[in-house]
């Protein structure tokens, strides 16, 4: 009777899930009826069904979070690649099996976000340098190759130099720097795959090339090459003769050096077409403010950038007016009589006084002496120097043509306000020599001054001392270009094959961008934005002008003609110096000799000429050529 009674009670426990994994697993099914059995088989399978729905649902819930979760992991890792990270899996760059090659460049950059070009590790600036931001880009792009331990700006070995050394604020259009940079150009056959290994304290050679790998077996390495130096197997392109006119076929003929005549050249390599997209790469890597424009694929033999240049051209923009006039009702110093307008410039006086500066002259009167190299010859040839106006650069601001802002018993003048250029060429220039010379003429145009005050500041003999006044502004001023002419031609034409943005076929869209990008479209958004803050700026003063009563009923106050005069230094509002002195009555500074000589003995030194025979370069410590002072700056 117990026997009969336990299988219904074991079903009973098993409908109402009472029974553990143990006891379902020592389930005596032998014993059980026909129905029982049934209503067991119809149990399980609804509990299977209902595992199944369960894992059905999770299935659908979990699937979309895995598929969300590969696809960022899929946009991250794109991202990455867009951005230039490196992949952890990437192996580390081997200089040696890379040619080189010295190449010229041209850019541009505006200067006013910039603690000048020159970088000074020993002199730190609040702002970065355009020096600083160009050697990132090229160690970047794997151009250059300095060592792990090599200073930030540090240019050694890749026979670097430049052209001009533009102080904080200036821009340049036309500045040339000239390096050993990576190349595409096979290596030789030679020596390309040689290497050198140390053995019993000889340098031998081995097949094997130079590598960053470590622990090479039956191998003592020599350090890796931190420089791109010449190669045993290169083969350096240089014109033979150089064609001084930019219009030529579009073939380039180059020549190997003569000792290089024993190595076999890649006949098929082709100079520019096949090199690496040098000017593409550098934009892309700089910030929009600095440009590169143009690369010359083959300087002359022992090129320099800084010593090769015979001409150097700067312009220094500004306006007329050159600071806002008052109307003719309220202005204290205007009668019938006046020929000149506060805010307005003689631009007849100035074109006059800036015709004295051409040919040889010794211009220490208009410029800042530095002490630490010690100069006694401030000898500079000036080519051209001449102020012309610059067309179509402005918007017109209809106020300033009214008769209220004019001369009186004059014709008005249209097209108000104007911009003006001061361009100079000259063989080399003096520091802050540029400066100097366009803040005089701003005295002669707003006649505080003489055109006769260039000639007598010129006159050394009668003047050896420099009076005190303060140089212009340094925003307006750019370095335009920088030439390489012949030394035999006395016409100063241009030498280097200068190859600019999309002048290789195939290479268009480095220059418009196609459908986005490239050079111009990057200098248009630099353009745009300045413009709509001019656009903005000129519609504001449109706005106030015309409000309130008219410019006939304004009165001022009764103050007589005021103190201080206005004088003009090119920055955005006059400077107000109380009454003008003329210069020749101003105190005057130091000679020349006077300011070597303290220096000298500040820095514990006999004399100065004690300093220049003990070798004052090796004092200032000047290194390699980026941190070297020059008497070529401004």
């Amino acid at each position: 009777m117990q026997s009969a009674i336990e299988p219904e009670s074991q079903f009973l426990d098993l409908k109402q899930g009472r029974l553990d994994e143990k006891d379902h697993d020592e389930i005596d099914y032998t014993s059980w009826s026909r129905s029982q059995l049934i209503s067991r088989l119809i149990e399980l399978e609804q509990c299977q069904k209902k595992q199944q729905q369960q894992k059905f649902k999770n299935e659908k819930i979990i699937e979309p979070k895995i598929k969300l979760q590969s696809s960022l992991i899929d946009i991250e890792k794109s991202s990455k690649r867009l951005h230039g990270e490196k992949r952890s899996e990437s192996r580390p760059f081997d200089p040696s099996k890379y040619n080189t090659r010295l190449v010229a460049f041209k850019l541009a950059y505006f200067g006013k976000r910039y603690s000048g070009f020159e970088y000074h590790a020993k002199t730190p600036t609040s702002l970065p340098t355009v020096e600083e931001e160009l050697w990132k880009a090229f160690t970047k792009a794997k151009l250059i190759f300095p060592h792990p331990n090599q200073a930030v700006g540090d240019w050694g070995g890749c026979e670097y130099s430049k052209c001009g050394r533009t102080d904080s604020g200036v821009s340049a259009f036309g500045q040339v720097i000239c390096l050993r940079v990576r190349s595409n150009r096979p290596l030789g056959s030679k020596s390309s795959e040689e290497s050198f290994v140390k053995d019993k304290g000889e340098i031998k050679r081995d097949t094997e090339p130079y590598c960053y790998l470590e622990n090479r077996p039956q191998k003592i390495e020599m350090p890796v090459i931190y420089s791109t130096l010449p190669r045993d197997s290169l083969v350096e392109l240089a014109p033979e003769h150089p064609n001084t006119s930019r219009i030529q076929s579009n073939a380039i003929d180059f020549t190997r050096k003569e000792e290089d005549a024993n190595f076999e050249q890649d006949v098929t390599y082709d100079p520019v077409a096949d090199e690496l997209p040098y000017v593409a790469i550098l934009n892309r890597l700089l910030p929009l403010d600095i440009r590169f424009l143009a690369w010359c694929p083959a300087p002359p033999l022992n090129f320099s950038a800084r010593f090769s240049c015979r001409e150097r051209q700067y312009r220094y923009f500004f306006t007329q007016p050159c600071y806002m006039p008052l109307p003719n009702s309220i202005d204290p110093f205007l009668n019938s009589n006046s020929t000149t307008k506060d805010g307005y410039l003689d631009i007849n006086a100035m074109n006059t006084a800036a015709k004295l500066f051409e040919g040889l002259h010794d211009f220490r009167n208009f410029c800042k002496v530095d002490a630490s190299k010690q100069l006694e010859s401030f000898v500079r040839r000036i080519y051209y120097a001449e102020i012309k106006e610059v067309p179509d650069t402005t918007s017109t601001l209809e106020i300033l043509n009214s008769s209220d802002f004019q001369l009186p018993n004059h014709s008005l003048n249209s097209g108000s306000p104007k911009v003006y250029a001061f361009i100079l060429h000259g063989s080399a220039f003096l520091w802050h020599q540029v400066r100097h010379m366009i803040a005089i003429l701003f005295l002669i145009g707003q006649g505080l001054e003489e055109p006769s005050i260039i000639t007598k500041l010129l006159d050394v003999t009668k003047n050896p001392r420099r009076p005190m006044y303060q140089m212009a502004a340094e925003t307006p001023l750019v370095l335009w270009d920088c030439v390489f002419p012949h030394e035999e031609d006395t016409e100063r034409r241009e030498m280097l094959q200068w190859i600019y943005v999309g002048d290789t076929p195939g290479t268009a869209d480095a220059k418009y961008g196609i459908p986005i990008g490239g050079l111009m479209n990057d200098l248009w958004q630099t353009w745009r934005e300045r413009k709509i803050d001019e656009i903005l700026s000129a519609n504001l003063l449109g706005l106030i002008a015309g409000q309130g009563i008219s410019l006939l009923n304004l009165k001022a106050r009764s103050i007589g003609k005021g103190k201080s005069q206005k004088v003009f230094d090119g920055s955005e509002r006059p400077k107000l110096q109380g009454k003008y002195t003329p210069l020749m009555m101003r105190p005057v500074m130091d000679t020349v000799d006077i300011i070597n000589q303290r220096y000298a003995i500040r820095k514990g030194f006999e004399s100065s000429a004690d300093m220049k025979q003990q070798g004052f370069r090796r004092l200032n410590n000047p290194g390699p050529d980026h941190n070297a002072q020059s008497n070529l700056k401004e």
